[in-house]
């Protein structure tokens, strides 16, 4: 059986489109878990553009705050899919929000693409973006990135989607690796957001 393609938390309705992605951070549950809250998101094979706007219709409304792209995976390896869904949320339910939650490393994955602009332009208000690392280094031993220069492309990610004026926000796990402080000042530096996200042990 699949996994679920939406899910909530709250009051914000999420998008789960993919389970692939760049990062192989240690303390991610989806490497132990299977969901989040009663939700299996294990996805057996990825729901294509046109499943993925059935599943929205069938949950959306406006009681949600949001729309958020984020499940067991890097949603910018499906930028298409994000573009064409935002577009039809946009349509549809223009006064709704949509976030997208991403480990920062579009730029690597869509080398030929003007990421940013297409994001905007799709309706996406607003990035999350998680910075597990307060230095190259740090970055690395927590994250294992595929790509050798993840933390640079990362930084770069946040810069440009504060220079487009989209509601950028920096998030941190609290892991005795991370300085949260360091990140915290980078944050303030690009005029973005800054949230501290607990950690969560996978094993008791």
């Amino acid at each position: 059986m699949n996994g679920e393609i939406v899910y909530w938390l709250s009051d914000s309705l999420y998008l789960n489109i993919t389970n692939r992605c760049t990062n192989e951070c240690y303390f991610c549950f989806r490497r132990y878990w299977n969901g989040i809250s009663g939700f299996k998101l294990k996805l057996a094979q990825e729901p294509s553009i046109k499943q993925v706007i059935k599943c929205l219709e069938r949950h959306i409304s406006r009681r949600w705050k949001e729309i958020v792209f984020c499940g067991f995976g890097e949603p910018t390896i499906r930028l298409d899919c994000i573009l064409e869904v935002t577009k039809w949320i946009k349509r549809h339910y223009p006064s709704l929000r949509v976030r997208l939650n991403t480990n920062g490393h579009a730029f690597l994955i869509n080398p030929n693409r003007d990421v940013i602009k297409d994001l905007k332009e799709a309706g996406i208000d607003a990035v999350s973006v998680s910075l597990n690392g307060h230095d190259e280094e740090t970055y690395n031993k927590v994250c294992k990135p595929i790509f050798k220069d993840a933390y640079k492309s990362v930084i770069e990610f946040i810069r440009k989607a504060k220079n487009e004026s989209l509601d950028v926000e920096v998030t941190a796990v609290e892991i005795p690796e991370i300085d949260i402080s360091k990140i915290r000042d980078l944050a303030l530096k690009f005029n973005a957001k800054f949230r501290v996200r607990e950690y969560i042990p996978c094993f008791y």
